[in-house]
């Protein structure tokens, strides 16, 4: 298979604060390696891997806990292609095909970003309407889909 047909299988989450519903924040994380990023936590499913065991497991690596519960998931998977200056790093991947979770952190959850290895160095909750202000470009579409699609359904 060719570069340009790859995508590689990613989960991802939108984490809401413990104040949900009350509040409608959401968690995102300043990367380490590209200059003023922000993102949802994702990360890839390995091999043989079910889709909810690669989510919690990539939740305990980036963000240092799994204490939160499923809220609901995005029906379909999406996907997106890295921009150049990331495609090069990223062999043999073209972009990334992705399952998106909505999640509640669970009262009292500790994050620590101080994992095995750290991806992020910050992380702040946003309001839901100003979320894609602090995104990174390349991912604003598919982020605006899934929010979309969980406000339809009532849940932001």
């Amino acid at each position: 298979m060719s570069k340009k047909e790859q995508y590689r299988p990613n989960v991802a989450m939108i984490i809401l604060s413990e104040n949900y519903p009350e509040k409608k924040e959401i968690f995102i994380a300043q990367r380490n390696d590209l200059t003023d990023i922000w993102q949802f936590p994702q990360g890839g499913i390995d091999e043989g891997e079910e889709i909810k065991e690669a989510l919690f497991r990539e939740m305990q690596e980036e963000i240092g806990t799994v204490e939160a519960k499923i809220i609901a998931e995005y029906p379909e998977w999406v996907s997106y292609d890295f921009p150049n200056k990331i495609a090069k790093r990223m062999t043999p991947y073209k972009g990334q095909k992705q399952r998106y979770f909505l999640i509640q952190l669970n009262k009292n959850a500790k994050i620590n970003l101080d994992t095995k290895h750290p991806e992020f160095i910050d992380y702040k909750f946003v309001d839901i309407d100003r979320v894609l202000y602090h995104t990174a470009h390349f991912k604003k579409p598919i982020y605006k889909t899934v929010i979309d699609y969980f406000k339809k359904e009532g849940l932001l």
